[in-house]
């Protein structure tokens, strides 16, 4: 599995993780005005036939791109079991206890038959039977507690859910400098869960 290139805009704000191609193809185009992290891959080109020299380009784990900044950048980044699981650090936010992916479902707070929507705030990761005791009830009603609050991440939080199992050091730690006050110590890879 070859590792990903985070990709800033130009004020330094996370977009999106590349593959090494795609941020080759940016610093081909003269796309990449700065970068930070280490030099994670060195790619050989041909020999120039006027110098004799052959061509090198020295990809960084951090690119950011020159272009414009968007105006109305993303309110929320998209819901995904994946994401949400990660957020949980897939943990069950009912019983406390520890799943993989495909045994965790995605539980609506307030039931979509209650009138309660797919958002972020409205969602955590649950297992199957706590799922199926909960049913389309509230939680007073079957008397079931959160052992956490939900939150919204942010575009620097999502991009560390979503490649997790293999963001580096110094992406995280740039990333990290940009997490909520709400999802510190969940996405920080330390306690498995902070208890509100």
């Amino acid at each position: 599995m070859s590792e990903r290139i985070l990709r800033l805009d130009i004020a330094g704000k996370p977009v999106e993780w590349l593959s090494w191609q795609d941020a080759a193809c940016l610093y081909a185009r003269g796309l990449v005005t700065w970068t930070l992290g280490d030099v994670i891959y060195r790619l050989q080109g041909g020999i120039s036939r006027c110098t004799g020299e052959r061509s090198q380009m020295h990809l960084h784990s951090i690119i950011a791109c020159d272009g414009r900044i968007n105006p109305h950048p993303r309110s929320r980044p998209p819901l995904t079991n994946r994401a949400l699981f990660r957020r949980e650090q897939n943990i069950c936010l009912y019983c406390g206890r520890h799943f993989h992916d495909h045994e965790l479902t995605r539980d609506h707070i307030v039931p979509t038959s209650r009138g309660g929507r797919d958002h972020w705030l409205n969602v955590v990761a649950a297992c199957r039977r706590c799922n199926q005791h909960k049913g389309d009830r509230l939680l007073e009603e079957c008397n079931m507690e959160l052992l956490a609050l939900p939150f919204v991440p942010n575009m620097a939080e999502y991009l560390a859910l979503i490649n997790s199992h293999r963001i580096r050091g110094d992406q995280m730690e740039f990333l990290r400098g940009q997490f909520s006050r709400h999802s510190h110590g969940r996405l920080q890879r330390a306690a498995p869960l902070l208890v509100v």
